[in-house]
């Protein structure tokens, strides 16, 4: 058993080596599983450890990748178990500039492996959390002040200024595990409790501040204790805190602030599920972690799932808009000045370059206000 990075590498300096450790994982048992039809009738082909599956309805040919994360990569595993490793055993995460430095791969490339394997870290199976539970938000998301001046026009346009942060709930259990969230804008009471009691047991004792959107959580929990931070009050009889969530709430934060730097509304729940991934797995070795990851591979994720769908990402429980719709700009109208005189107006960029013959890139620059004319001509909003 490794211990390390540099034994990982030693142990499987190869592609067979890989695939035979992937397999062992992935069927503890030694009893092969079909992809296609979960048919355990299998039996081995060839000599590059493929598959084919037995079922007359099915009789397909896979490989140990097929059905996994690894699915359809060109990356070789000696780099994907690398990936892995270094994504596990970071206390903080790494980011996708670093991976690709490590490994050596392209950033794109290590930023669409790191989704891969934030894949794997995603909670498959619900439990809800019992004994004393506490429960709070946290709002993540830039300021508008740090924004660059584009950004803050269109929020201020937009009137998104006050909008620019999305909530995150957090659920914990006393010395045990960890759930967060992410919800979009609303933190009203028809948003956070149901959410608490799909996720928490009613035999639980619901610890949290003194938000009014939890009032009337005792209904449905044994108990429900609130401490009131706008009083001051952190600690009360020395059981009724929420210090353990804000704790997790301080390493989500620090990942972000320290190695991401920025996220998407878009992903904002795969940073959540990495979170989540290590602090409920915070007491085994890196060694055990990497083991118990190559054994929840199965599942896909292609770059255009990934990158296309808008609205969550196919597993979020509650779904969002990004911040701001940056394309309602190109639609807005824009008119076309002549020494300082409105010779013409348009619905948008489009029917302004198909008129004008000029190119889109230029008229768009003045409109931002970074030149002045082009072909002789200014431009602005309505």
């Amino acid at each position: 058993m490794f211990k390390n990075l540099r034994e990982l590498i030693a142990t499987m300096p190869d592609e067979k080596q890989c695939k035979r450790y992937l397999a062992e994982q992935r069927w503890p048992d030694g009893k092969v599983i079909c992809p296609y039809c979960g048919c355990d009738r299998i039996y081995k082909i060839e000599e590059r450890d493929r598959y084919k599956c037995a079922s007359k309805q099915c009789h397909k040919k896979f490989s140990v990748t097929v059905g996994t994360i690894f699915e359809a990569s060109k990356i070789p595993l000696t780099k994907w178990f690398m990936a892995v490793y270094l994504c596990i055993a970071h206390k903080k995460g790494i980011s996708s500039y670093q991976l690709g430095k490590d490994i050596g791969a392209s950033q794109k490339t290590a930023w669409f492996m790191l989704h891969r394997i934030r894949e794997l870290m995603r909670v498959k199976t619900e439990t809800k959390l019992e004994n004393i539970v506490e429960v709070d938000e946290v709002y993540i998301g830039g300021k508008v002040g740090n924004m660059s001046k584009t950004k803050r026009t269109m929020l201020r346009e937009s009137g998104m200024t006050l909008k620019t942060k999305t909530i995150v709930m957090g659920m914990v259990e006393r010395t045990g595990n960890l759930k967060l969230i992410a919800i979009g804008k609303d933190n009203g009471t028809n948003v956070l409790q149901p959410l608490v009691r799909n996720n928490v047991s009613k035999d639980a004792t619901v610890i949290t501040d003194g938000l009014q959107s939890y009032i009337g959580l005792d209904k449905d929990f044994a108990s429900h204790q609130s401490v009131n931070h706008d009083a001051n009050q952190y600690v009360r009889d020395s059981v009724i805190h929420t210090n353990t969530i804000e704790g997790a709430f301080s390493q989500f934060k620090r990942s972000i602030y320290g190695c991401y730097h920025q996220i998407s509304t878009k992903h904002l729940s795969r940073y959540c599920d990495e979170t989540m991934f290590r602090y409920n797995l915070r007491k085994m070795t890196d060694a055990d972690r990497f083991n118990l990851s190559l054994a929840n591979v199965d599942g896909r994720l292609d770059y255009k799932t990934l990158v296309y769908k808008t609205k969550g990402n196919g597993y979020d429980q509650v779904t969002f808009e990004p911040t701001v719709d940056h394309r309602k700009y190109i639609k807005r109208e824009i008119v076309q000045l002549k020494d300082g005189v409105i010779i013409a107006q348009y619905k948008n960029i489009g029917e302004a370059v198909r008129t004008t013959g000029l190119k889109q890139p230029s008229i768009w620059r003045v409109l931002k206000g970074k030149k002045n004319t082009t072909g002789g001509f200014g431009w602005k909003y309505l």
